[in-house]
């Protein structure tokens, strides 16, 4: 529905429940059109175009006793001034507008026996008035002041918080060893501030209660307990990214069965590939990288017979070697399809909003850029083992991820043929082989990919013409550089006939079989092709004429050909 909210709602004294989120709404709405209604428990207007207009024509004794308040995404400028009088609210919903300065002080006499869910997340907020070193309602079980800018430390949750989620803000200090007393906290997401130190002691009391721990880009440092993670610990998603953490990967991570996104990269963790983690049925996002792990990539020689459900992996920027077998990415059967859509829908108005729009964020590097995911295990399919020491030939079995969207391999030291199958992967967007020791030419069938828009074969030992048409129409000079032996657009060096640069060099006349009867040789393959009598007549004819020097050139001619055709069925 489009147009402005009729004003004629506010003769609708017996209203308990008005919902009109997630439609178009449009124009400037006055908060005192619903303030009148007394018997009012729930007004929802989330999600629409509106610009709510507050107002001081109420008296508290007029004003209805709301249950349920979404005002999200309502161009709201400040906390409606009505809601100091609000004793009985259970869901407060004010994220997505442009709140800013301070949380004013009433708000923490509010609603103390029966508020469950507050949303002030995607303001300009600087911080609460009065600072509390305890969240004061009783009945909250998610709290959500992400993509703020609140400074201080972390206020102490009550013990039946199930969601806290405070990332993207300026908030500093140590994480309170308080908070491990929240036994029944599930999603726990501190991620991108200045937080700073070790982790407490009792971390792993904690830990093992959660089903999303998020720690990523902060300033917390030292190593991790190897018994951090008990047996039966629910965890299904870890990031730890971006932090100062060192010491080896701690092996009891194994205890964690319902891991899917383990992401540990940014690090200083010092240690040889985590085949170990092979156990966790579930994972499907693993992110090493810029970490000093080293070493061979050792096991099994498919990756994803350890890991059956991997849809992301990232070991850039790392000390890895060896080669990678043909057979490699055989049996990663979740790189074989393509991506699906979201089967979340967030209600916008219950306590599943913050279960599903929490878990599985994920910064990524796609396409050159450090990009943020919401829900990444249903949106990206990528493999990154660049900046590392891998060589040989690039596996065989990648031509099978018909499901990949991201391959980079960049800054290794593969040697070969760049593969024609690639060009199989048809949901492929970024394609980065620079800087390796590939030589050969440039698959045509690469020109298929209609999503391809970054390709990088820069630093190689590559050459013959570049591909025409499609995407390839898009990428510059850059993509090319420093493969001298490439030719064509959009390189300034022309191609020329690479036909006659491919023919092997002319002989001496000295060395020529039949200097003067080349005809009859023509004669002899063109009967063969008429007729397999007249051929043989003609040979036999030719042979009386020429057995003399047939008999001094036997050796020279006839066992060469014999090692070519048997090199031919080894091929």
């Amino acid at each position: 529905m489009q147009g402005p909210i009729s004003s004629s709602f506010s003769n609708f004294k017996n209203l308990r429940f008005l919902q009109f989120n997630y439609n178009n709404f449009s124009g400037k709405v006055g908060l005192d059109m619903f303030l009148g209604l007394n018997k009012l428990e729930s007004l929802i207007l989330g999600n629409n175009k509106i610009s709510l207009v507050p107002t001081n024509n109420y008296t508290n004794n007029t004003l209805p006793e709301l249950k349920h308040l979404i005002l999200s995404s309502c161009n709201l400028k400040e906390f409606p001034a009505f809601l100091r009088f609000q004793n009985k609210m259970e869901l407060l919903f004010l994220d997505r507008n442009k709140i800013d300065g301070m949380v004013p002080v009433w708000i923490w006499n509010n609603s103390k026996e029966t508020l469950q869910a507050i949303d002030l997340s995607n303001n300009y907020i600087t911080g609460f008035d009065q600072h509390p070193i305890f969240l004061p309602w009783k009945s909250l079980q998610a709290f959500s002041i992400k993509n703020n800018q609140f400074q201080g430390q972390l206020p102490i949750p009550p013990q039946n918080t199930v969601v806290y989620s405070a990332e993207n803000n300026h908030l500093t200090g140590e994480i309170p060893a308080l908070i491990c007393e929240v036994k029944s906290l599930q999603v726990l997401d501190l991620s991108s501030n200045n937080m700073n130190g070790t982790l407490p002691p009792c971390f792993g009391d904690l830990i093992n209660s959660l089903l999303t721990l998020d720690l990523g880009r902060n300033n917390f440092h030292g190593t991790l307990m190897m018994n951090v993670f008990m047996h039966g610990s629910q965890l299904e998603s870890i990031d730890l990214s971006e932090n100062h953490f060192t010491g080896q990967l701690p092996r009891s991570l194994t205890n964690c069965t319902n891991l899917e996104v383990l992401s540990l990269g940014d690090n200083s963790f010092d240690d040889v590939f985590p085949f170990w983690l092979g156990t966790l049925a579930k994972l499907q996002v693993l992110i090493l990288r810029s970490n000093k792990l080293y070493g061979p990539i050792q096991g099994s020689t498919t990756v994803c017979s350890h890991f059956p459900k991997l849809r992301i992996i990232d070991l850039s920027n790392n000390g890895f070697g060896g080669e990678l077998q043909a057979k490699y990415f055989q049996n990663c059967n979740a790189m074989r399809v393509g991506y699906g859509e979201s089967s979340v829908m967030e209600s916008g108005m219950s306590f599943e909003h913050f279960m599903s729009s929490v878990p599985y964020t994920m910064t990524l590097i796609h396409k050159g850029v450090r990009t943020k995911y919401e829900k990444i295990l249903t949106i990206f399919t990528a493999i990154d083992l660049s900046c590392n020491h891998f060589e040989g030939e690039i596996s065989l079995s990648l031509q099978d991820l018909r499901g990949l969207q991201a391959l980079n391999l960049s800054n290794n030291h593969f040697t070969g043929r760049v593969l024609p199958s690639l060009g199989y992967l048809t949901n492929l967007e970024s394609l980065d082989l620079s800087r390796n020791e590939l030589s050969g030419e440039i698959p045509q069938l690469l020109v298929q990919l209609n999503y391809l828009s970054i390709f990088n074969v820069s630093y190689n030992h590559l050459e013959g013409r570049i591909p025409q048409g499609q995407q390839f129409n898009t990428f510059d000079n850059n993509s090319y550089e420093e493969n001298p032996g490439l030719c064509g657009k959009p390189l300034s060096k022309e191609c020329g006939n690479l036909k006659a640069l491919r023919l092997p060099p002319a002989r001496n006349a000295s060395d020529s079989l039949l200097p003067s009867e080349r005809i009859d040789w023509i004669i002899i393959f063109s009967g063969v092709g008429s007729g397999l009598v007249v051929g043989i007549f003609i040979g036999n004819s030719l042979h009386t004429k020429y057995s003399e020097r047939f008999g001094k050139r036997k050796d020279r001619w006839v066992r060469p050909l014999r090692n070519t055709r048997r090199s031919n069925q080894v091929q």
